[in-house]
């Protein structure tokens, strides 16, 4: 089997706020356009009016990306400034109200505001998703399986929603509990093949009640537009450097687990109710608590997770050129998950005498200023 080239692109949705409130604001239409007229089809508008989407083109390595998405993000920051708002990057705004929020006015998600009925009002959430070209389609089925995983732990690194509609949910990742409400969502099944794959999503877009394999929203899926694998369990990423280092993690693993496969051997596939229980400890306490290591039969620290995956990806990291950003994937456990310093900063505020809304005005001010590259 010839080497793929493990192609990466990222997209990522961003949050629009007021730059002096930082209350959650509506991206006017002008704004939309004034993106698009800069950037293309790599930007667009998405399901609630407050929100906007952005993906890299097909880049061939982290370097190329990161410089893509830090022109991208500086972008965003300069048009929307020019219209009073500023962008976030977090799975959650920490205050917002689900209700008092909008859908853009396009059919396709008019369409979809009606099929999700109650459970899409609350879609006020947003996430990072990576995709690695892999053109052989029994490949990307095969791969899907196998790295279902390791999804738990690029939860666990990138969980950035603690807050929901002004209170401490408990959760490092809230934004997951909310997606889950909708259809088709959560750990991918098990599949032999990519025609056993097709026949099972070709089984519900026969009847007419999806369009296609687009509105298939498990956290890794084969991509409906592209010869890729789309890994969709990440919050979307205050900072910059951490996108990267997930991507780059998300990436090396792919080489990795296709290494594996033209010596023919594999990871070992667990059942799905135990990659749940990960799935879970991931959602709820992000990357303080440690996941199960099934073969050692314990929980262990993230810490030490994190450095075993240097270890086991690092050689596929470097040959495809993402070795500094892997290597600072133990250093982002050590300093923190974005819900841990978001916490962090809530508590400072609160200390310093400030009320619940201005402390929640200080975690969103926090957010703006990591949004920034570099």
């Amino acid at each position: 089997m010839d080497m793929p080239d493990f192609t990466i692109g990222i997209e990522e949705e961003y949050l629009l706020v007021d730059a002096g409130t930082f209350d959650l604001a509506d991206a006017p239409e002008a704004l939309i356009a004034a993106c698009a007229a800069r950037l293309g089809d790599r930007v667009s508008p998405e399901f609630l009016r407050c929100q906007i989407e952005i993906g890299t083109s097909v880049c061939t390595d982290i370097a190329a990306a990161g410089a893509e998405l830090a022109e991208l993000r500086a972008t965003i920051a300069e048009i929307a400034a020019d219209f009073g708002l500023a962008p976030i990057a977090a799975g959650c705004h920490p205050a917002a109200r689900w209700s008092e929020q909008t859908v853009r006015d396009r059919d396709r998600y008019l369409a979809l505001q009606r099929d999700l009925a109650a459970v899409g009002e609350r879609m006020l959430c947003c996430g990072m998703h990576v995709h690695v070209g892999l053109p052989d389609d029994d490949l990307r089925i095969d791969l899907m399986n196998q790295a279902s995983y390791f999804l738990p732990h690029l939860l666990a690194l990138s969980a950035s929603s603690p807050f929901w509609q002004g209170r401490d949910t408990g959760l490092a990742s809230y934004r997951v509990g909310v997606f889950d409400n909708l259809p088709r969502t959560g750990l991918p099944p098990r599949f032999d093949s990519w025609r056993a794959y097709m026949r099972a999503v070709g089984a519900i877009v026969g009847t007419g009640l999806i369009e296609d394999a687009s509105e298939v929203w498990w956290d890794l899926r084969p991509s409906a537009a592209f010869p890729t694998l789309e890994t969709r369990i990440c919050d979307a990423c205050p900072r910059l450097d951490d996108v990267l280092t997930l991507a780059a993690t998300i990436q090396a693993l792919y080489r990795f687990l296709w290494r594996l496969r033209v010596a023919n051997r594999r990871w070992r596939i667990y059942d799905l109710f135990l990659i749940q229980e990960n799935r879970w400890r991931a959602q709820r306490y992000g990357g303080t608590e440690g996941l199960i290591d099934f073969g050692r039969g314990e929980v262990v620290p993230m810490i030490e997770l994190a450095a075993e995956l240097v270890e086991l990806l690092s050689a596929d990291a470097e040959a495809l050129g993402a070795g500094p950003a892997l290597a600072r994937l133990p250093g982002m456990v050590a300093d923190g998950t974005s819900a841990a310093r978001q916490r962090a900063v809530f508590a400072s505020a609160r200390d310093a005498g400030g009320d619940e809304a201005e402390a929640f005005r200080a975690v969103t001010r926090s957010l703006v200023a990591e949004f920034a590259p570099g």
